[in-house]
């Protein structure tokens, strides 16, 4: 390949690399991006912030080569330790890093996973160089695959010294803290009105509850009492520093990494039940049709009469009786009327199944089904929403009021890419529907009938799947663009500051407005970088949650190997089929080569592969019966085969 040419464009921006070692850079949302081969590369990892050169078109191709990294986008890595040609060398787990590194220094055994720190890689070096700073332990153990997860998405399980310090501090003084608080009067109080938590029934720390009072004249008072975390964790120490790195609590399926000491998580700022808690509270008094005629902001002071798990809470409203039965079936009716208006507005309705693994003592995958979802985590989550979206409103105007701009993080969600919404209307028509689009927009409301309108068919899957990924992703931003999915204008994240750094920094400019005191001008200038900080740990952990499942399920698998399974294309590609296994939900692949004697084109326009010779095709959404090959537990992957024609499994869509 000959060498680019000089006096071309530059660009600096985020390189995005495969395995295979070929990158991309995107100039233009709206251009295909620039192809950057493995020998342009320079020394950039995937996701570095670099400086290209626009090189020219090969074979129709526009190309770039990196002539500067400008930010690495990690420093630290994990893998296993393997030896090459006399050299210890590591192999990272992270999928897309298309180069191992060459260890330097002392080290511990081959096969051990380890933490490595970058340290170099010098022009014309063949690999990087690394140094061991962590033995996490032997591959393939349970306690060291976890602990290398959350390690290689920068997580790390302990709190440093200085924190812990704060903690021990914390344990001796938090009680007398909140008595003291208490006794100065300040607060409105809340503790003889009838409270009370639901949660999951193995959940260890409660941060919102609810309280209810019938006001007469079918009116309703609802309290969601937020754990009032900023009262302890304040601006300049290290618990808060450490927090705000962490920026969200990782939950594997086995652990869980919390943002804060467990002193703060499942003690103080835990609302148990029959103790004072101090709270943040969004009060709404609500008319007979749930339509909000007053609220109310502030510091409060909660006695929580009864700890729920959402199965037992749902039991009292099945049989019609029991603890506090009235005032659950209050919540219960006044949520469906906010849940249908919400709907109405536009609020998407996607039921994405979630998966619960049971583990034996070591770690060991032992049952794998789908968590049930009942009408009380539906109504608590309407309340956690309609408490969201008033302080948004609540606090954008007040900074309107105070000539504040950018004044605290928004939770956004931005409308489809118009590219993405033709795509999706294009299955559509091929699948007998009509999605009004209008210049590649849609209105949510438009998503909902047609979700509405294809329960139960067989296209259903097909459907929902490609709504789902011309979606935007949620993240955090101090520009306002609304919340798409949910159907909102305006929406925060309020209710965990336990779990999330964002909804701890809500509390705190509420706090001001409703104290009258000054937002630091600092504090507002640094919300933008928060905010991007914050989405991108949220990302970082959930590749972690996902991945530990996804680790999970591929183990309890790997005792299934030759056996046949129920499965649904989940993802065709010009490589193959990925397929979903309909008990387990885990993912896997049949790549193209093992579909039969025939060759497979790749129809991206119909989300299908289709033979050339038999015609046979195999389209996203379609049932199929598999056979486990293999199942790789350090790469999290499984390979299927076909388990019988296609002709058995294929599925024709007509109207």
């Amino acid at each position: 390949m000959s060498y680019p040419p000089k006096n071309q464009k530059t660009h600096e921006g985020v390189i995005h690399i495969i395995r295979r070692g070929i990158g991309f850079f995107s100039i233009d949302k709206d251009k295909e991006d620039l192809l950057i081969p493995h020998e342009w590369l320079g020394t950039a990892f995937p996701g570095d912030t670099v400086k290209i050169e626009e090189t020219g078109v090969i074979d129709r191709r526009h190309t770039a080569k990196v002539i500067d990294i400008i930010e690495r986008a990690h420093t630290t890595f994990v893998g296993t330790l393997t030896e090459d040609r006399g050299k210890v060398i590591l192999l990272p787990d992270e999928k897309h890093m298309y180069t191992p590194f060459a260890i330097s220094g002392e080290h511990p055994e081959i096969g051990h996973k380890v933490l490595v720190k970058y340290t170099r890689w010098n022009s014309g070096e063949e690999l990087p160089t690394a140094v061991v700073e962590e033995d996490i332990g032997v591959a393939g153990v349970h306690e060291t695959e976890m602990r290398a997860l959350v390690l290689g998405e920068g997580f790390h399980p302990g709190f440093p010294p200085a924190v812990k310090k704060e903690a021990d501090a914390l344990k001796r003084e938090g009680e007398k803290r909140i008595e003291a608080e208490i006794s100065l009067g300040t607060r409105r109080d809340f503790r003889d009105t009838t409270t009370f938590t639901i949660d999951p029934i193995d959940a260890k720390d409660f941060d919102d509850a609810l309280s209810v009072r019938d006001l007469g004249d079918g009116k309703t008072e609802v309290g969601i009492h937020i754990a009032d975390v900023s009262f302890f964790v304040t601006p300049g120490t290290h618990i808060d520093s450490e927090a705000r790195n962490r920026a969200t609590s990782v939950y594997l399926v086995d652990r869980t990494i919390p943002m804060l000491p467990e002193v703060l998580s499942n003690n103080l700022c835990s609302l148990r039940p029959h103790e004072n808690r101090l709270a943040v509270s969004t009060v709404v008094t609500l008319d007979k049709d749930a339509n909000i005629i007053d609220r109310w902001f502030g510091e409060t002071i909660i006695h929580s009469d009864k700890r729920f798990a959402y199965e037992e809470a749902q039991k009292i409203l099945d049989d019609g009786d029991g603890e506090f039965h009235s005032e659950l079936s209050t919540l219960r009716t006044l949520a469906k009327k906010i849940r249908i208006r919400r709907v109405k507005n536009g609020a998407i309705e996607f039921d994405t199944p979630e998966v619960k693994i049971e583990l034996s003592d070591d770690g060991t995958p032992i049952a794998i089904h789908l968590k049930e979802r009942h009408d009380t985590n539906l109504f608590i989550e309407d309340f956690m929403l309609m408490a969201n979206v008033a302080v948004a409103e609540h606090l954008a105007e007040m900074s309107k009021k105070h000539g504040i701009r950018n004044g605290f993080i928004y939770r956004v969600h931005d409308t489809p890419d118009a590219d993405r919404i033709e795509n999706l209307s294009q299955l559509l028509r091929v699948l007998g529907y009509d999605l009004e689009t209008h210049g590649g927009k849609v209105k949510g409301t438009e998503l909902n009938a047609l979700l509405e309108k294809v329960k139960g068919t067989p296209e259903e899957y097909l459907i929902k799947m490609a709504t789902l990924r011309s979606m935007a992703k949620a993240i955090y931003s101090t520009k306002n663009v609304g919340h798409f999915g949910l159907g909102f204008r305006h929406y925060t994240h309020f209710t965990s500051p336990i779990r999330r750094y964002p909804d701890l920094s809500i509390h705190r400019v509420l706090k001001h407005y409703s104290e009258g005191t000054k937002i630091p001008a600092e504090t507002i200038a640094g919300f933008e970088t928060l905010a991007s900080h914050c989405s991108e740990r949220e990302v970082a952990a959930t590749h972690a949650e996902r991945d530990s499942i996804k680790m999970k399920q591929v183990e309890y698998l790997a005792k299934h190997i030759g056996e046949v399974f129920d499965a649904v294309i989940s993802g065709v590609t010009d490589h193959g089929l990925y397929v979903e296994e309909q008990t387990t939900h885990a993912d896997g692949m049949i790549r193209i080569r093992d579909l039969g004697e025939d060759y497979f084109d790749y129809d991206q326009n119909h989300y299908r592969l289709l033979g050339r010779r038999t015609k046979k095709q195999y389209m996203l959404g379609d049932p199929i019966r598999v056979k486990l090959v293999s199942a790789r537990i350090p790469e999290r992957e499984l390979d299927f085969a076909l388990a019988t024609s296609s002709s058995s499994a294929k599925r024709h869509y007509s109207r």
